[in-house]
């Protein structure tokens, strides 16, 4: 069973940059699986920011971050990345990455493997 942790939130000042990394320790190599980041605000449900397909060959963004985030990944050391740009207060979230088989159940984001998520707080 594949084990998710998310790492490299913090508080960042509007404007700033941070990175979120995911690590998976599973018994079956994470670059068979698709993978996404999520985050929920405090009151708001869990909302889809960006997925990758295995190969990170093709990428999918939330409008609300496109052109400020990017994902990325490493499939030799099991990490996925998110650079975030340009933050603003409304990122403030916990955020959480997802692995899931197929690409299309990512960006439905129901199912598959979660992290515990990691905090961002922007500040105004």
């Amino acid at each position: 069973q594949a084990r998710l942790e998310e790492s490299g939130g913090g508080l960042v000042q509007a404007g700033g940059s941070l990175r979120l990394s995911c690590k998976a320790s599973s018994p079956n190599p994470l670059s068979t699986y698709a993978m996404g980041w999520f985050r929920q605000a405090p009151g708001k449900e869990r909302e889809f920011v960006a997925a990758i397909t295995w190969s990170g060959g093709t990428t999918k963004y939330s409008d609300s971050v496109k052109g400020r985030f990017t994902i990325s990944r490493d499939n030799d050391k099991n990490l996925m990345f998110l650079q975030m740009n340009s933050l603003k207060p409304e990122d403030t979230a916990v955020y959480y990455c997802n692995a899931e088989e197929a690409y299309a159940l990512v960006l439905k984001g129901i199912g598959g493997y979660w992290g515990r998520g990691t905090q961002v707080t922007v500040s105004s």
